[in-house]
């Protein structure tokens, strides 16, 4: 199989080392060291999207805030400077076909003050095929593929949609997480169907969800004297963390909340009687503050009736709940911004290995 002929341009330089600091200086990269994405190695990277049936020019969408078209090309060239294997690759392009959807608004994701940043969570034989960790430290570092997968995206989000600290990306701290936010949901250790076969897709298929997170918040919820009442402890203590007052949801309800739970803390919940749809149900009742509360935190009038209850989750089906993690006491939370004309939704796309099927 002969290689692709490259549509982009090169850049040359005196030394390995000034090609690097020439990205950096174009502001093409994300501030660390990444690999030269030489024409060998792209040619290589694509010979997998080759496999999957995509053309290297064929145009994945656009890339706000400048949007850039994203090329399967341009994404394979990002997904080597992220370190990425070829294996990698089809992870990289699903996600970025993701976040090309208008749904996800990602021209203004990018701009906003708020610290939020593209979540990826994979499903499906992916998992196994690309090596994501999802299991102790999914989140964290040593998990190479999760970490280039993610990087892989944050450059595209630089070099094709044009996000840069301070000039266009207007996040006033920012978060670690904005390099790297992958992980893959734990389905073997889950008491609950993979999740994205709550969305709509079969347990065979390889899915990658993506929805724009703020930081992952770790919740303790320890076993106690009473094993009985540990599923409710356990939605309590989530429905207090995304509730609240300092999270942008619980002032506004809208958005997309993930819960990632531990292995036990899913377990636990199972044997209370719960499934996926019920803990997010009983998280959207628990989730309330009084309205006077939040106006008064947010320097707004108190209104009429203050004691009346304000959802931080408006919407259940807005909440994404999976497995992933070691077992222990800790799960986590991420909550969302909540802006953007579509207010800050979650889309997936299937993963696509190969276009190739067997003939019975």
């Amino acid at each position: 199989m002969s290689p692709p002929e490259l549509q982009s341009g090169l850049l040359r330089a005196s030394s390995e080392q000034d090609l690097r600091d020439k990205l950096f200086e174009l502001r093409a990269t994300d501030g660390l060291p990444v690999i030269l994405p030489t024409p060998e190695r792209v040619e290589e990277m694509l010979v997998v999207a080759t496999f999957a049936g995509y053309d290297s020019d064929l145009l994945l969408g656009e890339l706000g805030p400048n949007m850039g078209e994203a090329t399967v090309e341009k994404v394979a060239i990002n997904a080597v400077m992220a370190g990425c294997r070829p294996e990698h690759l089809p992870v990289v392009i699903a996600a970025v076909s993701a976040l090309c959807d208008q749904r996800m608004d990602i021209g203004v994701i990018g701009v906003t003050t708020h610290a939020v940043t593209p979540l990826l969570i994979v499903n499906g034989p992916a998992v196994q095929e690309a090596g994501i960790g999802c299991s102790f430290g999914a989140l964290g570092y040593g998990q190479q593929a999760n970490l280039c997968i993610g990087r892989a995206v944050r450059l595209c989000l630089i070099n094709l949609g044009g996000t840069w600290p301070g000039h266009s990306a207007m996040a006033v701290l920012g978060q670690p997480a904005s390099l790297a936010y992958c992980l893959g949901e734990d389905e073997a250790a889950s008491p609950f169907p993979p999740l994205h076969t709550s969305l709509g897709f079969s347990a065979a298929q390889s899915v990658v969800t993506v929805t724009a997170q703020s930081a992952p918040m770790s919740v303790i919820v320890p076993p106690g004297v009473d094993e009985a009442d540990m599923g409710e402890r356990i939605l309590d203590v989530l429905a207090l963390a995304i509730a609240n007052p300092a999270n942008n949801v619980a002032g506004v309800g809208l958005g997309t909340v993930v819960v990632v739970l531990n292995p036990d803390h899913a377990n636990a919940l199972h044997q209370a009687g719960y499934d996926r749809k019920g803990i997010a149900a009983e998280l959207a009742r628990r989730a309330v503050n009084a309205t006077g509360l939040i106006r008064r935190l947010r320097g707004e009038p108190l209104g009429d009736n203050p004691d009346a209850p304000f959802a931080a989750i408006s919407d259940p089906d807005a909440v994404l709940v999976l497995v992933a993690g070691g077992p222990g006491v800790y799960s986590t939370v991420m909550t969302p911004w909540g802006g953007g004309e579509h207010l800050n939704p979650f889309v997936s796309r299937e993963i696509i290995f190969s276009d190739s099927c067997e003939i019975g």
